[in-house]
């Protein structure tokens, strides 16, 4: 069905300064926009909620009364690798997202954010992911079976991941969302995607799109920047990407110009139908 490009944008929603507490991304400013502030900075209506070590922890109430005027939002079930408390089997937000689900009808899914190990180290020592392949059926068949509506599952996935022994849990989830973490590897976009695509089958992809070079804790360069953008473009416009997902509120105030640039950037295709 063809929508509006805007319509299948979605932000990558987290809580204001998460992606400075570390230090370890070099990011300059001070970042205060909260993800309803980014969604509207950015002139989207969808947004994946995503917990860090900083928060949110349930309840999530708050924080889904701020987005409750968006069309859709898809809440963390497994969070960033910060999320220690969601790093070993049956231990994940899930019971809370339902929840949330119950009182707000714009929650169509959850997200699992950092499942696969990372080159941050996220994921338990020697295994590939954060839970078990029946851990992960588990959560699908909850999320499926919500009685009110069915509740898509997604998967973060990098790149740098597609070498990994992962089929079997991308067979289970519902749409996966694909990022380039380092910048200098957006040149390989389209191998990437045929890659994913062999492993997904006709699973709706989602193009994680970056705005700082987290891999590299430097600026993207607008020659990445501009590369990136052009072929999602394309990428959107032929079908073979079903949206993407901007990274994020966390870096939206902070004067980068590749967020002054994807924001004209949508300005002026955010109406052309794909």
């Amino acid at each position: 069905m063809k929508m509006k490009l805007r319509d299948r944008i979605w932000l990558w929603g987290q809580d204001p300064g998460g992606h400075h507490a570390s230090g370890v991304y070099k990011l300059p400013g001070v970042n205060k926009m909260d993800s309803k502030e980014g969604c509207e900075f950015f002139g989207v209506d969808r947004c994946c909620r995503v917990a860090m070590g900083i928060g949110p922890e349930p309840p999530f109430d708050a924080e889904s009364e701020k987005i409750a005027g968006l069309k859709e939002v898809v809440w963390s079930v497994i969070g960033a690798g910060g999320v220690k408390r969601h790093s070993s089997n049956d231990q994940s937000d899930l019971e809370e997202v339902l929840r949330q689900a119950e009182m707000y009808p714009n929650i169509t899914g959850g997200v699992l954010d950092d499942f696969f190990q990372s080159v941050e180290g996220f994921g338990v020592s020697g295994a590939v992911a954060r839970h078990s392949l029946q851990s992960l059926r588990n959560i699908r068949r909850k999320l499926h079976e919500f009685p009110l509506r069915k509740l898509n599952l997604w998967m973060v996935l990098y790149t740098y991941q597609l070498g990994m022994p992962i089929r079997e849990y991308l067979d289970e989830c519902d749409i996966i969302s694909l990022w380039t973490w380092r910048g200098e590897d957006l040149k390989n976009w389209e191998e990437n995607y045929a890659k994913t695509r062999a492993m997904t089958g006709e699973k709706p992809i989602y193009a994680g799109c970056y705005m700082w070079n987290y891999g590299d804790s430097k600026p993207l360069t607008m020659d990445e920047m501009k590369f990136q953008l052009e072929v999602y473009y394309k990428y959107l416009m032929d079908g073979r990407l079903e949206g993407m997902v901007l990274c994020s509120n966390c870096i939206a105030d902070i004067g980068l110009e590749t967020v002054e640039y994807t924001k004209k950037w949508i300005a002026q295709h955010g109406g052309e139908y794909c």
